[in-house]
C-alpha cells in the first residue's frame, strides 16, 4: 500500500466489520438507530493513521458510507468516525469524501 493513495474497492472483512461496529454508536448518535449494520465493502487510506471508507447496509435497501479515523498506535486513541454519506444506494461507488 502507497502512502497517500487510497487503495481500490475491496469485499469487507470480518477485521472491516469490527471497525464499523466500533463507530456505530458515533453514527446512531448524529442520525437513529439502525436494524441491521453490515460492512459489504471498503478502501484504506494511510495518511498519519489510516482512513477506512466503509459502505455499510443499514436496512434491507438501505446504505451509507462512512469514514473513520484510526490514530497511530503510539497515540492509543480510539477509533473515530469522521465523516458519513447517507442515502446511498447498493451500486454506488465508495469514493473519497
Amino acid at each position: 500500500m502507497m502512502c497517500g493513495a487510497p487503495t481500490t474497492t475491496q469485499p469487507a472483512t470480518a477485521v472491516t466489520q469490527v471497525i464499523a461496529d466500533q463507530v456505530r454508536s458515533q453514527l446512531e448518535e448524529k442520525e437513529k438507530k439502525f436494524p441491521m449494520f453490515k460492512a459489504l465493502e471498503f478502501r484504506v487510506q494511510v495518511v498519519a493513521g489510516t482512513l477506512f471508507f466503509i459502505k455499510v447496509q443499514v436496512d434491507d435497501d438501505k446504505f451509507m458510507h462512512i469514514r473513520v479515523f484510526e490514530s497511530l498506535p503510539h497515540e492509543n486513541k480510539p477509533l473515530t468516525l469522521t465523516s458519513y454519506q447517507a442515502h446511498k444506494g447498493r451500486h454506488d461507488e465508495l469514493t473519497y469524501f
